[in-house]
């Protein structure tokens, strides 16, 4: 009975300290967010949209930071706030969210209707932690371009881009694995572990191909909202 009992304080304690990892990575970016305003503060605070982009914001951030530490305190994740999600809007805001970073996101939608059912604000922060990745990983010259194509019963979101690549070797053994960066120090290596549990919750997959020193391509792919499906047969069959 103690060695259970011990057991089970291990895993808790196990389950709190990855849990922990998962929210300061999200934390990390919404800090990256906050440090970005700061640093453009000085130059455009007589300008009326930056102030109200900047509060904007600030309001954003805080509001995601006071839910993060709340799971934190909880010791767990709440359960998925599932809702039907317009992924434009999605990637829309996920894209905007990093547009202050280089290279800026390039966004192309094929279809501004498609929905999707997910949490709204972790479907966001995947694609996010995607966007983050590439433009981490690519020089300020280069491109990280966000596109979705619509296609019968799913859709596809790429991330793609023109940094440094990872090799095979990386990618099989390493790249969805927690904890595991190429980033040194700056990296958590949770993003996109994360990234894929999310998906896979949704019942969608995640793909990666990468060449070292020509750049890396993620290919999302989720199943869509059973009324959209229908919609899109129908254009068809017409």
């Amino acid at each position: 009975m103690q060695a259970s009992e011990a057991l089970a304080r291990a895993n808790q304690f196990e389950a709190f300290n990855r849990l922990s990892a998962f929210v300061v990575h999200d934390l990390k970016n919404l800090v990256a967010q906050l440090e970005l305003v700061v640093t453009n503060a000085a130059r455009h605070k007589n300008n009326p949209e930056f102030m109200e982009d900047a509060i904007r914001t600030v309001d954003n951030a805080a509001n995601k930071m006071s839910r993060l530490l709340a799971q934190l305190r909880k010791g767990r994740f709440e359960k998925s706030n599932a809702q039907v999600v317009l992924v434009a809007e999605a990637l829309q805001e996920a894209a905007r969210e990093h547009a202050g970073f280089l290279p800026r996101p390039e966004l192309a939608i094929s279809d501004e209707e498609v929905r999707v059912v997910a949490d709204k604000d972790r479907f966001a922060a995947v694609i996010g932690h995607l966007i983050k990745n590439a433009q981490e990983a690519t020089p300020d010259d280069g491109y990280v371009r966000l596109a979705m194509c619509a296609m019968p019963g799913q859709i596809e979101i790429t991330i793609e881009d023109n940094g440094s690549g990872m090799d095979d070797t990386f990618i099989r053994d390493h790249l969805f694995q927690p904890f595991e960066t190429t980033k040194g120090n700056a990296g958590m290596g949770v993003g996109v572990y994360e990234s894929r549990e999310f998906v896979r919750a949704l019942g969608g997959q995640i793909a990666v191909t990468s060449r070292i020193g020509k750049g890396t391509k993620f290919s999302v792919t989720l199943p869509i909202r059973i009324e959209e499906e229908e919609d899109m047969q129908m254009e068809i069959s017409h």
